[in-house]
């Protein structure tokens, strides 16, 4: 049995091998990995750029659709049987319906193959046809993203952290009351056990929908299959004694548990193998919300940048293991604003991420931030407001699907306005208040071979996959 379990082994590290190298030399595959943190718009983008790349029409920022060579684009069944298939037409169908609305969001790993017939450009063009390019699109939750840096955390070290973020967040005040009353090096209760879990859990929902995007672990908010497992059933503990048998020894054992039965398996079978990736960033929305989660963007950024492993692909590396060769963090909604603020968002996008984008250029990525627009569902307009001239952006509301005119804001030219006060703590901005509204998808009029309206998408396409095509 010994002997037949490495050899089942073997064949399927050859096996895997020489898919490898079948893609790199045949047909090429991209995998595209697109995260980022509640409401960024994860679901809305991939819509959108599957239908931009199959109808071309918006996407002149596409150097390979601009040129024609893509003579065409479909959808394929994807290689993986074992993840859910990304629902394309569902979602297509929401937002362009007679009543559009936004689609479901992200709450698991989900993957769609689109296959594109490629000319190829320069001396390869007048020698060789068409070739087929793969991209393997894989849509996963930023919230479990989160969870890769508590890998090489202990508990302790994590219930340190986790409870020192806590103060002041909403929902905290109720846990830390359960928690007064807690005795961590008692003996296990397992009704005490599921109450602080339940408890923690509320205020990483609570933290969630106040903006915070800080919040682990990520499975409490996306628990799935896992809802109700020991997995998922601990809390963090202020340190002191824990002899065996106490909670405090019960919750540390179950911390480790959920590290290596639910986070490394992620990591191993499915973000390992990305080689191109997007981090969708609700930055409009971290700015109303206030300083502290603005800063708390900026760690969660920078933590989320850890787990990835940046550097250049090579032909070795695409048989041993592939690092992320180019990563775009795009400041999304940026149809919320008017486009004479665009540049102000990229520059606040650029500075918040300044740590995060620094490690991955020295390993060798290629980066690059960006404010962009999935799904464009507001007009601008420019108003008279008592003798002075003030820039709107106009759309359906979601709550009541009337039309309505906004101005957000203006946002400050430094960056450092905003940063400054979040690093410090501050609890409002002196300087300016930030609005935010929820606008609902327009209703769409959509010409034969054009795609969704978007605001930058084929400059975000043109630096995630031109290279490759």
């Amino acid at each position: 049995m010994v002997i037949g379990a490495i050899a089942d082994s073997l064949g399927r590290g050859i096996e895997g091998a020489t898919s490898a190298v079948s893609e790199a030399f045949f047909e090429p595959v991209i995998r595209l990995g697109v995260t980022g943190l509640s409401r960024a718009g994860k679901t809305v983008f991939i819509t959108s750029l599957v239908a931009n790349l199959m109808d071309r029409g918006r996407m002149p920022g596409l150097e390979a659709a601009q040129s024609g060579r893509i003579r065409a684009a479909y959808l394929q069944p994807q290689p993986d049987d074992t993840i859910p298939r990304f629902d394309y037409e569902t979602h297509l169908a929401a937002i362009t319906g007679r009543d559009p609305h936004w689609p479901q969001s992200t709450r698991q790993i989900s993957e769609l193959r689109l296959s594109l017939r490629v000319r190829p450009a320069g001396l390869l063009s007048g020698i060789t046809g068409p070739w087929t390019v793969h991209l393997d699109i894989v849509d996963y939750p930023g919230e479990w993203l989160l969870d890769l840096g508590l890998i090489d955390t202990g508990y302790e070290a994590w219930s340190e952290d986790a409870l020192a973020r806590a103060e002041g967040r909403p929902g905290a005040d109720a846990y830390l009351a359960l928690l007064s009353g807690t005795d961590p090096a008692e003996k296990l209760d397992e009704a005490r056990a599921t109450a602080l879990a339940r408890a923690w859990a509320s205020h990483l929902q609570e933290s969630r929908e106040a903006g915070y995007a800080d919040c682990t672990p990520g499975r409490f908010l996306l628990p799935g299959d896992l809802e109700g497992s020991p997995a998922l059933t601990f809390a963090p503990l202020p340190p002191g004694a824990a002899p065996r048998g106490s909670l405090a020894r019960e919750f540390a054992r179950r911390f480790e548990a959920y590290k290596s039965q639910v986070v490394k398996p992620f990591f191993r079978d499915h973000f390992s193998r990305i080689d191109r990736q997007i981090v969708l960033v609700d930055a409009l929305g971290a700015i109303h919300a206030g300083p502290r989660a603005v800063e708390d963007l900026r760690r969660a950024m920078a933590g989320i940048l850890g787990a990835f492993r940046p550097g250049r692909n090579s032909f070795l590396t695409a048989i041993m293991g592939k690092r992320v060769e180019r990563i775009l963090f795009a400041a999304t909604k940026a149809d919320h604003l008017h486009h004479a603020q665009h540049a102000r968002l990229t520059a606040i996008m650029e500075a918040l991420l300044r740590e995060a984008r620094d490690r991955a250029d020295f390993a060798g990525a290629e980066t690059r931030a960006m404010a962009i627009a999935a799904l464009r569902a507001t007009v601008e307009e420019t108003r008279d407001v008592g003798g002075r001239q003030l820039d709107f952006v106009r759309g359906r509301l979601e709550e009541t699907g009337k039309e309505a005119a906004f101005h957000p804001g203006d946002l400050p030219a430094d960056p450092q306005a905003l940063l400054g006060p979040a690093r410090k703590g501050d609890s409002d901005w002196l300087d300016g208040d930030y609005g935010a509204m929820r606008f609902a998808p327009a209703r769409l009029s959509l010409k034969p071979g054009e795609g969704l309206p978007h605001i930058r998408l084929d400059s975000a396409a043109e630096f995630l996959l031109g290279g490759a095509l």
